[in-house]
């Protein structure tokens, strides 16, 4: 009576000890930074994981558990059957999410959730595009034999379902009664261990974290169970962060927004300026020698910065493309845990600055090397009025060497031809999003011996000559270049991702059509180009909501930005970080401490109103 209860127990048990392996794979993967860590702490991710592990064990028992108690009553070898595809299929899952989390974790720095999935389905191409095929291939095998290992195991602790030993006679009603009430009451403690307990609040990552050091917390957080909840939360957009009444979070947000036209002082000669906004992969104010980073690098960009605007506090909004992208181009703050470029029918209503100068008779196309459907970016690109897109399959399949598409040097020149071809009549904004960046660094360009570093050195000399190319055009004299990273990425390395530092960007504006250098030390952040860009054109940005002009001395000036569910606001006397997973402030630095976290707050709240209701 009671085999089939030892058997659901010893498969709980199974994958319980199952995710302890992919901890101690996880850490050993990233050997480089736990590989200086006592034992204390490897014990402590153990430990402070293991609820976790097993409510997602919970889980994942859940249908054999059904197909156990199915087997009292039926004696079938279908049920045999049903099982042995559960059990291979969970055990997949379970493995993927541990490996893909182990080697994703140096470059992302946050534990796996649903992104990967939304980055792969977009595009599978550009999802891989930082591996090479023999470290994919590697991969799919690794996964493969884990799967098969752990698909046995699993089998092992179950046995067959219908008759696993022959019995000469058949159990009782009342044994069959007797073991279907065990399998029930085993299901409920299953579902105790799922929901973690009793009490009023149920599982969650937050639960695991223990330590001030956020990758001993990271390490410790189920890989499955947080693709699972990313997943649950990822459209319940009403009841997300609800830190205080609408009331108190309108107040403090009417003081954070400001989108009239006024008193703001000119930096540019020309209300017309032919505009170029090049939005730059991954680069941030460390490789600037202007701005206090590294020298020998952003050589360009260095020499830029003194001939045109340097804005010295300017921040990211995100640490993503897909997020930086739509708070440069629509003044929309990015999220913790979404990307709202993943719904067409809600940023088909965001404003843009292609729409704005598209209405003022602009002619505005957009440049990527990439593939253009990667992340939903060409569904968003056509919403905000781009007449025309240029990405991988506009040029030829020979230039397009890097796992990228086409290096940016090739794009550069693209644009360059198609500008020579244009009549000067008519003002135009071009867009180019730069790639070559971005892991593996497989650039045409040999300057630096640090592969990363000279990528970079690569991207920063193809907008020198771009620059130049325009300086020597008939356009030079109306011509404003904005250069603006998407987000901090592959430098400073193993950054953290809860330091404000993390998301320090440089923006710089420069042409013939800039009226003279100058250093602007406002805080600001990349929703706030819209404003202060529109503003010098004065074209009203009156439906950019959050963008805020950093030339206009009435405005409020700060930088909101957002980490995998974390929140931040930088203000010259308040630099703040709030961990929405531990609900604790983790960064509070400045002469204000403090100051910033009932706002930083109220303007996510107030963020997740709008795309509610959007």
């Amino acid at each position: 009576m009671g085999r089939r209860v030892f058997a659901l127990w010893r498969l709980f048990a199974f994958w319980v000890a199952a995710f302890l392996f992919g901890k101690m794979l996880f850490m050993v993967w990233n050997i480089g930074y736990f590989g200086r860590k006592g034992m204390a702490d490897w014990g402590g991710v153990i430990v402070h994981g293991f609820p976790l592990d097993m409510s997602m064990a919970g889980y994942l028992c859940a249908l054999p558990a059904l197909l156990l108690l199915i087997g009292v009553w039926w004696r079938s070898r279908w049920l045999d059957v049903a099982m042995t595809v559960v059990l291979v299929f969970t055990a997949f899952v379970a493995v993927l999410a541990m490996v893909v989390n182990a080697v994703l974790y140096e470059y992302w720095g946050f534990p796996l959730d649903s992104t990967p999935l939304f980055y792969f389905f977009s595009s599978p191409k550009d999802a891989f595009a930082s591996v090479s095929v023999r470290f994919a291939v590697t991969g799919a095998l690794v996964v493969v034999a884990l799967t098969a290992l752990v698909a046995w195991g699993a089998k092992m602790c179950v046995g067959r379902i219908a008759e696993a030993r022959r019995e000469a006679t058949v159990p009782s009603i009342w044994g069959r009664v007797g073991a279907t009430s065990l399998l029930l009451l085993s299901m409920g403690l299953l579902f105790l261990a799922i929901r973690g307990g009793v009490t009023v609040s149920s599982m969650n990552t937050g639960r695991v974290y223990f330590s001030a050091d956020e990758r001993l917390n990271h390490a410790a957080v189920n890989p499955l169970f947080s693709v699972m909840e990313s997943l649950a939360h990822e459209s319940d957009f009403a009841s997300q962060y609800r830190f205080m009444p609408p009331e108190e979070a309108d107040a403090l947000f009417a003081d954070m927004t400001y989108a009239v036209n006024d008193s703001t002082e000119l930096l540019l000669n020309t209300d017309r300026p032919d505009v170029y906004l090049v939005v730059m992969e991954s680069f941030s104010s460390k490789l600037m020698a202007t701005l206090g980073g590294l020298q020998d690098v952003a050589v360009c960009l260095d020499s830029l910065g003194q001939e045109g605007v340097l804005f010295t506090h300017f921040y990211a909004n995100s640490f993503r493309t897909d997020r930086g992208l739509v708070s440069i181009l629509s003044g929309f703050p990015a999220q913790p845990t979404m990307s709202l470029m993943k719904y067409p029918h809600k940023t088909a209503h965001l404003p843009s600055i292609a729409a704005s100068l598209k209405a003022a008779g602009y002619g505005i196309r957009y440049y990527y090397g990439g593939d253009a459907d990667f992340t939903h970016m060409r569904s968003y690109l056509v919403a905000q009025g781009f007449e025309e897109i240029v990405s991988d399959v506009d040029f030829p399949v020979s230039e397009r060497l890097s796992k990228w598409g086409v290096p940016d040097h090739l794009v550069f020149e693209r644009l360059q031809a198609d500008l020579d071809r244009e009549p000067h009549d008519k003002p135009v904004f071009r867009v180019v999003q730069t790639s070559s960046s971005h892991e593996p660094f497989d650039v045409p360009y040999h300057r630096l011996e640090n592969e990363r570093l000279n990528a970079f050195a690569y991207t920063d000399e193809c907008i020198g000559r771009f620059v130049d190319h325009l300086r020597k055009s008939p356009r030079w004299e109306k011509t404003l270049v904005v250069l603006v990273p998407d987000h901090l990425g592959a430098y400073p390395q193993e950054i953290s991702n809860l330091v404000p530092e993390r998301y320090e960007i440089p923006l710089i504006m420069v042409g013939g059509a800039v009226a003279g250098h100058k250093t602007v030390d406002t805080v600001g952040s990349q929703i706030d180009i819209a404003a202060t860009l529109l503003s010098q054109m004065g074209i009203d940005h009156g439906d950019f909501v959050y963008s805020k002009d950093m030339m206009c001395p009435r405005a409020p000036h700060f930088a909101f930005f957002t980490m995998p569910d974390g929140v931040g606001m930088a203000t010259t006397d308040n630099q703040l970080i709030y961990d929405n997973i531990t609900s604790r402030v983790v960064v509070d630095k400045g002469t204000e401490k403090g100051a910033n976290l009932r706002k930083a707050q109220a303007y996510l709240q107030k963020v997740y109103d709008d795309i509610s209701a959007r």
